[in-house]
């Protein structure tokens, strides 16, 4: 079983960087982070017309605590305050909100498919806003978006927990991986046609609600990721990039004809290799393929386990195109290469063991941001994968910051467990090391296994939920049997 050194045993600069040596990758950071308004956190920025007074960004959740008819529930308005008290003042995407029933992740997922659901995340957005004031004394300068999607392959709209998919074309390993094997599955033009209409009307209604922008998610292997690897798909939507990249144009095109004072973004994964399994130890490895080049992987090299940044290039020129100012960058997908998504020392319970240093996969995050980045400046980057740097996150967010590699640093998982991170750096604090995310991957094996996602390790009021037993249960047994 591969054992790699925990980042909470890295306790000084020079331990950290030992490290980083050790396992040969570069990964800059700063030894000292400056606080007060000079520090590089602190730097004010301008987007949508607000001026943003810090370079943190919450990315979106997918929180598995919405009610059976997709509306918010007290435990989504609780991680939506949360949200608000950290102090961050880019809120990209907030939440996977689905704009149709049948394309739910989960059958507690939010939805606007209605004024009532828009109606409930309006208040949603509002508590958000209501939160930050009351710590920080208003919400000026705060930009929220809402993140839009359909979720493709991984769709599990029922009760059932049974996947419901519905693909863009036939694909030789995730289909097995899956069970997709009916052709009914996959969606015609007239239904991505009718879809594209379903995200404008999603739009719309965020809009209504007061958002400052919609995410339109191209990431993580749901439904606009896949688009990017249709190349095998006949017909407007695969094959050519052109044809590849048509969904987003359309719902760009649409909402732009509908609410033209709408902002837009996107959330993209912007690298992606073969899908992976647990292999011996339950160590990650890559599935068997043996048919020359691997053609599926949009990032990626032909042998899909390295990184061709050609298509990305050409996506993030498209954005600049179509005017779109605000992308962030993520890689991979949870359900088949979780370790390029968000590295972590343990896997979820449906995952595998990290096949590699998870450092090794947030120096990966940090330096695709960066290629973009300085390919197209005039964009807005908000970086993802930070998470597992824990105690060094703080360092290494104000070196990329520092040194252009990103304008943003997202935290996902960290908002979970520790909330006031982004606010304890920005005013000097210590930080709560009891807090710190230590990607123990409950939030993600909950979820996995039925229940609301959460940190259970950390968050006294998740550790008291009766969830919390089944979460443990759930490890043992996986334990027992590896």
């Amino acid at each position: 079983m591969a054992t790699f050194r925990r980042v909470a045993q890295l306790r000084t600069a020079e331990q950290f960087r030992q490290h980083l040596d050790d396992i040969g990758i570069e990964l800059g950071f700063d030894e000292v982070v400056t606080s007060g308004a000079q520090a590089p956190l602190a730097q004010p920025y301008s987007i949508y017309g607000k001026t943003l007074t810090n370079r943190f960004a919450v990315l979106p959740m997918e929180g598995w605590d919405g009610t059976d008819d997709g509306f918010p529930s007290d435990l989504t308005l609780r991680r939506w305050q949360r949200f608000g008290r950290s102090g961050a003042k880019l809120i990209f995407g907030g939440e996977a909100t689905a704009v149709r029933h049948d394309g739910r992740a989960n059958p507690h997922q939010l939805m606007i498919c209605d004024d009532a659901h828009r109606d409930a995340i309006a208040a949603l957005r509002q508590e958000l806003l209501n939160a930050h004031a009351e710590l920080y004394g208003n919400s000026d300068g705060v930009v929220i978006g809402l993140q839009l999607t359909h979720s493709g392959r991984f769709c599990r709209p029922e009760q059932d927990h049974k996947l419901r998919p519905r693909v863009l074309y036939q694909h030789p390993l995730l289909d097995e991986k899956f069970n997709v094997s009916a052709e009914n599955d996959i969606l015609s033009d007239d239904d991505i046609r009718e879809l594209i209409g379903r995200f404008v009307e999603a739009a719309v209604r965020a809009h209504e609600a007061g958002f400052d922008f919609v995410d339109i998610k191209h990431c993580h292997g749901y439904l606009g990721h896949e688009f990017l690897s249709a190349i095998d798909r006949s017909g407007d939507f695969g094959g050519s990039f052109e044809n590849r990249t048509r969904f987003l144009r359309d719902i760009v095109s649409g909402i732009r004809a509908a609410v033209p004072t709408l902002k837009i973004g996107v959330r993209l994964s912007a690298w992606d290799w073969i899908p992976f399994r647990a292999g011996a130890d339950r160590i990650g490895e890559p599935e068997n393929w043996q048919n020359g080049d691997y053609p599926y992987a949009f990032g990626g090299s032909g042998d899909g386990m390295q990184i061709d940044l050609t298509e990305p290039y050409a996506f993030v020129d498209l954005l600049h195109e179509l005017g779109i100012e605000l992308v962030c960058i993520t890689g991979g997908s949870p359900y088949y290469n979780p370790h390029l998504t968000r590295p972590a020392a343990f896997p979820p319970s449906d995952g595998y063991l990290p096949p590699e240093d998870p450092l090794i996969g947030v120096a990966r995050h940090i330096a695709v941001t960066a290629a973009l980045k300085k390919h197209r400046p005039e964009l807005t980057f908000v970086g993802s994968g930070y998470s597992y740097l824990q105690d060094w996150l703080p360092n290494v967010a104000q070196y990329t910051v520092q040194h252009g590699l990103t304008d943003f640093v997202g935290i996902g998982r960290m908002v979970l467990s520790y909330p006031e991170m982004a606010a304890d750096v920005l005013a000097g604090r210590p930080l709560q090391r009891k807090l710190i995310c230590r990607t123990f991957s409950d939030c993600t094996t909950a979820p996995r296994n039925g229940m609301i996602s959460g940190c259970y390790p950390l968050d006294d009021y998740y550790k008291t939920r009766p969830e919390s037993i089944k979460v443990a249960e759930v490890k043992k047994q996986i334990k027992e049997t590896a």
